[in-house]
């Protein structure tokens, strides 16, 4: 129990580690989130054929697999995009977002009924949010890209959910992944018209960072968690990771002094933020009776 429960922390701090990645590396937010999948695609296939794991998928799950791709890929694109925009902190903390945005679309998706509740905790996490805009007007465009990248982090594991009932996490995720790659090639040439990038290929700084992004925060971070996920419950992990954010925002101040351009009123909006965590957590402690499937550790 102890080393799953270190596999977690591992993974969990990985996934943090992504939005400093997401700072270092210079490239475009376009054209990094292409090499990253890019990267990652290579590698995972490639440990696949080496186990004999690689299977094949009926087309019209094939179509729906990529279409979950496709919102992983776009929210990597805005989360990077609100890190470069805004800040890695700020980014961070419109991930927060994701709940209120999973409030709203899984009983419309799943046709479930709306929790009140839900919507009550997403909109305290969303006046924190509020409250950073207000009073740091020069992160407008980053939070805009936040807020969306929050969008796709709640649509993700909504459509994922059923999928993960018939194929593997590895099998989902090397395909899903696939499916981003592929629709980004087309997306990405438009997108720069919009977003243009200072230059195309990456440094040789960005190649390194970029090769830890992908083999370290995206596979082996995957596989950390998945081992985990054999000896605790999926509620232990799920709670574990909504330390990601507190992660990655303690390395912004450590790396990029980001605590030193932050007014008070951005703690103010994080500790609304938190306390809507703490309580949603403390919800779901209480009605929990049974495991639920956990994301398959890609969002970030």
């Amino acid at each position: 129990m102890k080393k799953a429960l270190l596999q977690l922390h591992a993974a969990v701090f990985l996934a943090g580690f992504t939005a400093i990645l997401g700072k270092l590396i210079t490239l475009n937010e376009g054209l990094l989130v292409w090499f990253r999948l890019f990267i990652t695609v290579v590698t995972l296939g490639a440990i696949l054929v080496y186990k004999k794991q690689l299977m094949r998928i009926p087309f019209n799950d094939m179509l729906k697999i990529f279409g979950v791709g496709v919102i992983v890929a776009l929210h990597w694109v805005t989360f990077y995009g609100s890190v470069k925009y805004a800040n890695v902190s700020v980014a961070l903390v419109c991930f927060s977002a994701t709940g209120f945005f999973t409030a709203l679309f899984e009983p419309v998706i799943l046709k479930r009924k709306l929790s009140v509740v839900e919507i009550l905790l997403g909109l305290l996490a969303i006046l924190g949010i509020y409250i950073i805009f207000d009073f740091h007007p020069q992160y407008k465009l980053g939070i805009v890209f936040g807020l969306l990248s929050a969008v796709g982090s709640a649509l993700f594991p909504i459509f994922n959910k059923k999928l993960l009932h018939t194929y593997s996490p590895k099998i989902l995720t090397l395909y899903e992944l696939g499916g981003g790659l592929l629709a980004l090639t087309l997306i990405v040439p438009v997108y720069l018209i919009f977003f243009p990038a200072v230059y195309y290929a990456p440094t040789t700084t960005d190649w390194l960072w970029l090769l830890v992004l992908a083999w370290f925060c995206t596979v082996l971070s995957f596989d950390l968690q998945l081992n985990a996920l054999k000896k605790i419950s999926a509620f232990t992990a799920n709670l574990t990771y909504n330390l990601e954010p507190v992660y990655g925002i303690i390395m912004a101040f450590i790396f990029f002094k980001e605590n030193k351009n932050l007014h008070s009123q951005f703690y103010i909006g994080l500790l609304l933020i938190i306390f809507a965590v703490a309580l949603q957590m403390m919800r779901i402690a209480r009605q929990q009776k049974e495991p639920h499937l956990i994301k398959t550790g890609i969002l970030n």
